[in-house]
């Protein structure tokens, strides 16, 4: 996900696959780390970001797993008035080398193919090492919800003539209503 492949990430912590920690990772994002990926993901600012990640061999690779804590400063998706929001993640990866994932069959292949989550969330990497700083600075940028609304939204939708009511109106509606009341 970075934004030119070969570019170094804002957050790179570099971990070699041979010669893994014993206890948890721990990952405090700096000033200029946050500023850049708050640039990067455009959000406002990251106040902070902090994750505690243990790693383990597996059959596939090295799974890692663990949680991130953020707190960032977002521009409400109605009002545009930024407001702070609360991340926490869980992180569940795990980094396989580069040639080795699972491939899925062709058209042409008369197998039955099922994606299970021990094959969910796989990142590929070469040599030695994988950058477990920017899987953390993935998982951080997908749990930002880009239409987050801030405590303003209700006041500015009203100010537009925007009103959103809590039961929906018309025959249909009123045909769900039946069908829950029996």
């Amino acid at each position: 996900m970075l934004s030119n492949p070969g570019d170094p990430s804002e957050l790179s912590r570099i971990i070699k696959d041979r010669t893994l920690p014993a206890d948890a990772v721990l990952i405090e994002a700096d000033e200029r780390e946050r500023v850049a990926l708050a640039q990067r993901f455009g959000v406002v600012s990251i106040e902070q970001l902090h994750s505690a990640v243990e790693l383990s061999l597996c059959q596939k690779g090295v799974r890692a797993e663990g949680t991130l804590k953020a707190r960032i400063t977002q521009n409400c998706a109605v009002s545009g008035e930024p407001f702070t929001v609360s991340v926490e993640e869980p992180i569940a990866l795990r980094f396989i080398l580069e040639g080795t994932a699972a491939l899925a069959p062709s058209e042409e292949d008369d197998i039955d193919f099922e994606i299970t989550a021990e094959d969910c969330d796989e990142i590929e990497y070469a040599g030695d090492s994988f950058d477990l700083g920017e899987a953390v600075a993935q998982t951080l940028g997908l749990a930002i919800d880009p239409y987050a609304e801030g405590p303003e939204a209700e006041k500015t939708r009203e100010k537009a003539g925007i009103v959103i009511e809590g039961e929906q109106q018309g025959p249909l509606a009123d045909a769900l209503a039946a069908l829950k009341k029996g």
